[in-house]
């Protein structure tokens, strides 16, 4: 390293910040139905996590995962008939006010996310912007 470059620094990008807002979800009885059974065989202590990923056709992605009730900072947990949704502070603008639906198809049966904050949904019907 040539003399010149010592003591330099630089400056990592910083994180954006966020807005947090308070988690209201409504789950239809389809959709509870389809947790309960998905629950069946969760561990005491698990809970259904529900997240944004960058990704899709239109830029953003839901993701359910059953896993571990989260013990960090920066969760909210809404309580459903006895079941303990999670949503990550980072998401919570986002997914503040969805309602989660279960629908069976001929390809097969999911969760559907009724987004009233997506500016547009994919044809597909799981990603939004």
């Amino acid at each position: 390293m040539a003399e010149e470059d010592c003591g330099a620094t630089f400056a990592l990008p910083m994180s954006e910040d966020i807005e947090v807002v308070p988690v209201i979800i409504d789950v239809t009885d389809d959709a509870m139905s389809a947790m309960e059974g998905a629950m069946a065989s969760a561990e005491d202590a698990d809970v259904l996590v529900i997240s944004v990923l960058g990704g899709g056709c239109s830029g953003f992605m839901y993701d359910l995962q059953i896993q571990s009730k989260p013990e960090d900072d920066g969760w909210q947990f809404i309580s459903c008939d006895g079941i303990t949704i999670a949503v990550h502070d980072k998401d919570s603008k986002q997914l503040s006010g969805i309602t989660l639906d279960f629908v069976n198809s001929l390809m097969g049966g999911g969760f559907k996310v009724i987004n009233p904050n997506a500016q547009k949904a994919c044809s597909c019907g799981k990603s939004f912007r």
